[in-house]
């Protein structure tokens, strides 16, 4: 079996539908393609594709959701079709409009086009990286996937692990574009695209970024509620399109409630198949957490749509490392667990697309971070030495409950200033602790580089300087907390299943308008969302809009003391530590048993080491694809 080939059998999870391969003669080139067939599910939408003329060669992961206007214009200009699917479509605008194609898409897509005619290789992400794409270049030549599993299969891709990438995912739980956790293999970040060229990147770019720029729009709380609906509408409608059902994540939040209730007026079924997660045991009160189920059911019957549960409790830590696995890159964040589960559950309905409410806290507000951000009017005069004892004060308070957590989490960097402020409310580990851990990496690199932090710090710098400090935490938690986090573990928990998941609230129409959406519309005193949820009280019951924030997450804290905790003590233990050369022994132990005593909260770190131990112990060791299946 050749490398294409492993390569491709290795990603059939994301398309058990059909999977093709081609080598082009002569131009040092092959594509492979599994297909989760949604539009056009006849054998004419299979791909790797050619045009009709055989100039381009396309592998397209995603969907297009205006391709049927786009189709039209095409048709209009005179290309033929073969085909119904929206991959003929984008090979044929490629091969009418070029690269200046891009900013017509609207969609969720990763895809190549091997260009016959210049020998030049077209890869591109959507401009909110709903799609994944890793690249490695290697002495071999240039390879890309939609999963970096698929990369390691070739020898030369060398495994160094990434100083930076390590750091960065200790404090974040997660690790920002363009690194991944290999030094070797790098991800496009959202709305970037790239040439290859005789094995080489010959030019890389961005054509999409968030709209940020433009000047806030004086509209009326009237003007503004009937705007957002319109765009809410339109955004759901636009990706109902598929030939197969599509279903629906619903937790009973605003997010997946609202996209419900829209899908419901657009669903071709007598009613919309709509799935979510059950709680069992009382763990999730330990942990300041709301149960969704409850609100889920409210909203199923208001809106009369069928309601599939699907119940875990704490046996969900035995597909831990199935989760590892699938996901690619280490993640600290049990919450994919739960789309793994849903996701399944889809699939064993016959469903094979669902609807999600994720990205409305992210253009919207909605986190305790943006809530904590417009509280600092309130003590951001005080000059450093006050918010340094204002810091001081707050973290000596006793107690690790969710209150004292969340109050001192808030105030923890509050002796930075401007945007490395505003960077510090993405971190879960505080930067000392990750040096303490990560020692032994840091004295084996050649130099100690940049903080994590200027990851972020620099992605800022793409705003205009006037731009506001929530608007500048809104960026942050567009671009990279939602792309390279949930968008991430989404992708991949669902395609692990053979289900596809779209994310209307991050229709590009919908993000221009929450833009230009003034400050108090997005973030009203001590409510998030206020201007969504003003919008949505004609559609959903008013305990539901405004019901209490949680997270789409698990007891964690509870597990690593009870169902992981003799995982921990065997993963984690000084012995393993020590043995693979990244992280002081000593270091971890003392947190693990701080976090024991209560002194700390250490949960998340905690987890994030594990999960990392287990991603090197399956991709790195012997015997790695155990889990594959």
């Amino acid at each position: 079996m050749g490398l294409l080939e492993q390569m491709n059998t290795r990603l059939s999870h994301r398309g058990p539908d059909d999977s093709g391969i081609c080598v082009v003669k002569g131009g040092g080139i092959g594509l492979a393609h599994n297909r989760l067939s949604i539009i056009d599910l006849s054998p004419q939408g299979h791909q790797p594709m050619w045009d009709i003329g055989e100039q381009a060669l396309i592998v397209f992961n995603g969907e297009l959701y205006n391709y049927r206007e786009l189709r039209k214009e095409l048709e209009d200009s005179g290309f033929s079709f073969k085909s119904h699917s929206d991959t003929e479509v984008l090979l044929n605008l490629y091969l009418k409009d070029g690269e200046a194609m891009l900013p017509k898409l609207n969609g969720m897509f990763t895809f190549a086009i091997w260009d016959a005619r210049k020998k030049i290789l077209f890869l591109a992400r959507d401009g909110l990286g709903v799609k994944p794409l890793y690249y490695s270049q290697t002495v071999k030549g240039f390879l890309f996937a939609s999963e970096l599993k698929a990369l390691l299969l070739e020898p030369t891709v060398e495994r160094t692990i990434d100083p930076l990438a390590i750091q960065s995912y200790l404090t974040f739980l997660w690790c920002p574009a363009p690194h991944t956790i290999l030094q070797s293999i790098k991800k496009v970040k959202p709305g970037c695209a790239m040439l290859v060229h005789d094995g080489k990147i010959k030019k890389e770019w961005q054509f999409y970024d968030l709209p940020y720029h433009q000047t806030i729009k004086p509209y009326s709380v009237e003007e503004a509620v009937a705007y957002v609906q319109e765009a809410l509408k339109t955004a759901v409608s636009r990706q109902m399109v598929a030939d197969v059902p599509v279903g629906a994540f619903l937790s009973g939040g605003l997010d997946s409630s609202s996209v419900v209730a829209f899908a419901k007026e657009f669903s071709t079924s007598a009613k919309v198949q709509c799935f979510t997660i059950g709680i069992k045991g009382q763990e999730l009160a330990a942990e300041g957490m709301t149960e969704d189920l409850p609100y889920a059911q409210k909203v199923a019957h208001h809106l009369n749509v069928d309601l599939h549960t699907i119940f875990v409790g704490p046996d969900s830590v035995n597909h831990l490392e199935r989760m590892i696995y699938h996901m690619d890159e280490p993640e600290a964040d049990p919450a994919a667990l739960n789309v793994l589960f849903i996701c399944q559950l889809a699939h064993e309905h016959g469903i094979k697309v669902l609807l999600s409410g994720t990205g409305g806290d992210d253009i919207f507000t909605g986190y305790r971070r943006h809530h904590a951000l417009m509280g600092e009017k309130y003590w951001e005069w005080l000059p450093t030495i006050g918010r340094s004892g204002l810091k001081s004060f707050l973290q000596s308070l006793p107690g690790s409950g969710p209150k004292t957590r969340r109050l001192q989490r808030a105030f923890h960097y509050a002796d930075l200033e401007g945007d490395e402020r505003i960077a510090s409310y993405f971190f879960w580990t505080p930067p000392d602790v990750v040096e303490q851990l990560c020692k032994p990496l840091l004295d084996q690199a050649q130099e100690r580089g940049n903080p994590p932090s200027s990851l972020l710090v620099n992605s800022l710098l793409n705003l205009p300087q006037h731009t506001s400090k929530l608007n500048r935490m809104l960026y942050l938690d567009t671009k990279h907390f939602l792309a390279d986090h949930n968008l991430n573990y989404t992708d991949k928990m669902s395609m692990a299943t053979g289900v596809e998941v779209r994310v209307p609230l991050l229709d590009p129409d919908l993000i221009h308008l929450a833009c230009q959406l003034p400050l108090e519309y997005k973030q009203h005193g001590f409510t998030g969302k206020w201007i969504f949820k003003k919008s949505m009280e004609s559609y959903l019951p008013l305990s539901v809009i405004y019901r209490p924030k949680t997270g789409f997450g698990a007891p964690l804290r509870y597990w690593l003391k009870n169902q992981l905790k003799p995982l921990v003590d065997d993963v984690l233990s000084p012995a393993s530590i020590k043995r693979r050369g990244l992280f002081d022994p000593k270091a971890i132990e003392r947190l693990i048993a701080m976090d024991r005593a209560g002194t700390v909260d250490g949960a998340y770190t905690i987890f994030a080491l594990l999960c990392l131990e287990l991603w090197q112990k399956i991709f790195l060791e012997e015997n790695a694809y155990a889990l594959r299946n």
